[in-house]
């Protein structure tokens, strides 16, 4: 999908419209990432607009290879002493085509992480966004053929069938679960909050897949 950019960079401005409206105290919200605030997450996704394949080994080398700590760090790099610092930041590499080497992930992970970054600050402060079925649709292919040890959702196309509700969608085989697309992409990067948005028999197994 060569045309990712455009939908990229869309949801990079739509975030960023939404980042303007907040005040201090909602920077400092708990996100749905665990451990990080809203800032913090606006912070993680500077430093991935910087992810290409140099910047990424060179900053695992630092982090001694561990992931979370590469993460950690890539935080406290780009985070502002202020929101509007950090805000300043992501504006800067809004327009950023900075992508891992192919061989480790495809292009489409760039709208997931847009996206599930996105709903991490969104959804806690009662925000919401309507994607481009486009985007989300993309984000659920690429999530749902990458393996589970790398963050993807590839064992749930074994174990239960999606069906999106606003969407003309269905993958996967197995009982069935079904909802908004846009939950479904939210419970394939692990984001088992948006499991109260589904239906199903398929449900449970989705709460014991990890």
């Amino acid at each position: 999908m060569e045309d990712i950019w455009p939908l990229v960079h869309a949801e990079r401005a739509a975030l960023i419209g939404d980042l303007e409206g907040l005040t201090d105290e909602q920077w400092q919200q708990p996100s749905l990432a665990d451990g990080w605030t809203v800032h913090d997450v606006a912070a993680h996704l500077v430093d991935n607009a910087h992810a290409t394949g140099r910047y990424l080994l060179l900053a695992m080398a630092r982090a001694w290879f561990d992931f979370d700590r590469q993460n950690d760090q890539g935080v406290a790099r780009h985070r502002g002493a202020t929101p509007r610092e950090t805000l300043d930041r992501l504006r800067a590499v809004a327009g950023s085509t900075a992508a891992p080497p192919r061989w480790l992930t495809a292009l489409p992970s760039r709208l997931v992480e847009e996206v599930a970054h996105g709903e991490d600050i969104r959804r806690p402060l009662g925000l919401t966004r309507n994607y481009p079925e486009a985007v989300l649709e993309a984000a659920l292919f690429h999530q749902l053929g990458t393996p589970q040890a790398i963050g993807g959702g590839k064992h749930l196309r074994s174990l239960v069938t999606l069906t999106a509700t606003d969407a003309d969608l269905v993958l996967g085989q197995g009982p069935v679960v079904t909802g908004p697309l846009l939950s479904l992409v939210l419970v394939a990067t692990g984001r088992h909050v948006a499991v109260d948005d589904l239906s199903g028999p398929g449900v449970p197994l989705l709460s014991r897949a990890g």
